[in-house]
């Protein structure tokens, strides 16, 4: 739980000077009593018996406005709801190292395949769009309502030489910053998910990439996908398909958004699974005033009814 108003908390403080003033009038009544009553006479007649019910409508109207000072501050819920429109960039590794074969067919056609099952899923009022990068990074498809079409351009990815990570970045944030533009109203909450198999080998560093991310408030969830333990052929030479997960995971965590490891098709797509649950609901407050409300009613009610039955009078 938490408060939408949590500056109006001090008059809590009100409850303490109460409850000091309480004690201060007992003792002050005790006081009284003693002074000016014949003891002897009194054990006779009444003796003294603790009675602490005399105390219980006190104790219940401080309850009372505790809870209603409370409730002023706005008491609210985290929930989750369906996020009613959003910007999601899908980033692709197209590297030469997408070749290997340690995951079956190859890396880039299991990337392809889960990468199009993920964008299928998405809810139809999600904008998205497709950036590839290798040595540069070119946006495939500015985001759209057509996730047919991003489907298709998924199926079309080449491979090239090289690997821009960072670039990869910075492609989806212009993406994004030119469909925002053109939005009639307030822009969505965008997202970028980023899958690479290698390390930043070209163009700008991905921390640079990952400042600026963190600074439009971007999230970018990065992919780690292979088993690290293969080879590919470049120049007639056997070359290591390296994958540099600390730094995907360092981008993921300077962003906001999540680090994930895929070595098969099948995790992949567990993947995408888990982050379209995530990007298709918002956690939201949900105001829970009138439950308090109800609480301090309650309260109010139990007070008027103790001091009635035990003491013939309304507090």
């Amino acid at each position: 739980m938490t408060f939408l108003e949590p500056q109006r908390l001090w008059w809590l403080l009100l409850i303490a000077v109460l409850i000091g003033a309480y004690v201060f009038a007992q003792r002050q009544r005790r006081e009284y009593t003693v002074r000016f009553t014949n003891l002897s006479l009194l054990d006779q007649v009444a003796p003294h018996r603790p009675d602490v019910r005399r105390h219980v409508p006190a104790a219940l109207f401080t309850l009372t406005l505790g809870v209603l000072i409370t409730s002023m501050a706005v008491p609210a819920m985290p929930v989750e709801q369906p996020r009613e429109r959003a910007t999601i960039m899908v980033a692709v590794d197209v590297s030469l190292s997408m070749a290997a074969t340690d995951i079956d067919p190859d890396r880039l056609n299991a990337a392809k395949e889960s990468a199009q099952g993920f964008v299928e899923t998405l809810p139809d009022r999600f904008n998205v769009g497709l950036v590839a990068f290798s040595s540069t990074a070119t946006v495939v498809s500015s985001p759209t309502h057509d996730h047919q079409a991003v489907i298709g351009s998924i199926e079309n990815l080449q491979l090239g030489p090289g690997t821009a990570i960072g670039e990869g970045v910075f492609a989806s944030l212009e993406a994004i910053r030119s469909f925002d533009e053109k939005a009639r109203k307030d822009p969505p909450p965008s997202a970028i998910v980023l899958l690479s198999d290698g390390e930043n080998t070209s163009g700008r560093d991905i921390s640079q990439a990952a400042a600026v991310a963190a600074e439009q408030e971007v999230p970018v969830s990065a992919i780690a996908f292979g088993t690290g333990a293969a080879m590919i052929e470049i120049d007639g030479y056997q070359v290591p398909a390296d994958i540099d997960k600390e730094a995907l995971r360092g981008l993921a965590q300077d962003t906001g958004g999540y680090f994930y490891e895929a070595e098969s098709e099948n995790e992949l797509n567990d993947v995408y699974e888990d982050i379209g649950s995530s990007l298709g609901t918002e956690l939201v407050h949900e105001e829970i005033v009138t439950r308090f409300v109800l609480v301090a009613i309650i309260l109010a009610m139990a007070t008027s009814v103790t001091s009635l039955l035990w003491f013939q009078r309304l507090p």
